[in-house]
């Protein structure tokens, strides 16, 4: 029986980004904690990801911007030698450190491996339990903790290795996935579906989307019986039509109730809802295939029960 793949990799803890930062280690860390107390890890399939080879990072970043990432974190280990800085910021909220290259790879890595397996019909679907995470990071630039889009580079493998033809992207993180869109916007071959809260970073998502696009802005405070319905009404009608051949999913849990990140209200039971909702819609176009990758989420408690709601959906627990 195909079960649901879980990928990680320790080098997914060791990037990090200073002291009191929101993106932490220790979400992964709640994360496992989580299904290994409930019980669900013993319905996954562990895996160990592999580093995403550059030629396929190269589908949705340009190689110039990947080649100064590299750089800049080869820069950073040598300076290190030489007593100098822990952490190298791209931006205000965004830095890297000595391990931070590695990871990036890992997590674009697992999304990779995820899709080659859920194609090849080893695993029904998949969750990535990945950091950094990826949706704010654009074809040309890091931001908002992301620095490779692991979501868009698995959709334009999926469509450039396997040779697909629909591909769905679903980001329910409270932040625009601005990056994702930046990548995909425009490609009729992928239907783009999402709702964040607005106005809120990154002040995106509103101004003329392409029609690939289903962005839903929601204003702060919007419950999960609001967001339910705006799923019934926007994206359950395109996903219907357009058939995707494979789901990915942008897993940001930022949206919950109890996280400080965003304003909005959802809990455990809308996240069921929601993954429930995309099971049916793969279940009918997609083989049931679905690749999950997890992006925002940062009250530990009701990130680690979030995942374990997502989880037990995907895995028929």
């Amino acid at each position: 029986m195909r079960k649901t793949g879980y990928y990680t990799h320790p080098q997914c803890w060791k990037h990090e980004m200073g002291a009191g930062h929101p993106e932490c280690p220790e979400r992964l860390s709640a994360i496992q904690d989580r299904l290994l107390i409930s019980g669900v890890d013993l319905g996954l399939t562990a895996i160990e990801a592999p580093e995403a080879p550059l030629a396929d990072i190269e589908l949705a970043h340009d190689r110039m911007y990947i080649a100064a990432l590299r750089g800049l974190s080869d820069q950073l280990i040598e300076d290190q030698l030489a007593g100098g800085p822990a952490y190298a910021h791209l931006d205000a909220d965004t830095a890297i450190n000595a391990s931070t290259w590695k990871a990036a790879l890992c997590s674009a890595g697992a999304a990779i491996a995820a899709t080659d397996a859920v194609l090849a019909g080893e695993l029904a679907n998949a969750f990535c339990a990945i950091r950094p995470p990826g949706h704010h990071a654009t074809r040309k630039q890091a931001g908002g903790f992301c620095f490779f889009n692991n979501v868009a580079i698995a959709a334009k493998y999926a469509l450039a290795r396997h040779g697909l033809s629909r591909v769905a992207v679903v980001d329910f993180d409270v932040h625009h996935g601005n990056g994702t869109e930046d990548i995909l916007a425009g490609d009729d071959r992928v239907l783009m579906v999402s709702f964040f809260q607005h106005p809120f970073y990154p002040y995106s998502g509103t101004e003329n989307p392409a029609t690939n696009m289903v962005n839903v802005p929601v204003p702060a405070y919007t419950k999960g019986m609001e967001v339910r319905e705006l799923v019934e009404n926007y994206w359950v009608p395109r996903l219907e039509e357009f058939k995707p051949e494979l789901i990915f999913i942008s897993a940001g849990f930022d949206a919950h109730r109890e996280d400080d990140m965003g304003q909005m209200g959802l809990t455990e039971q809308d996240y069921s809802w929601i993954t429930y909702r995309v099971r049916e819609i793969a279940a009918r176009h997609a083989q049931g295939r679905i690749v999950s990758c997890l992006e925002g989420g940062y009250d530990l408690s009701a990130l680690s029960r979030s995942v374990e709601a997502h989880l037990r959906v995907l895995a028929d627990l």
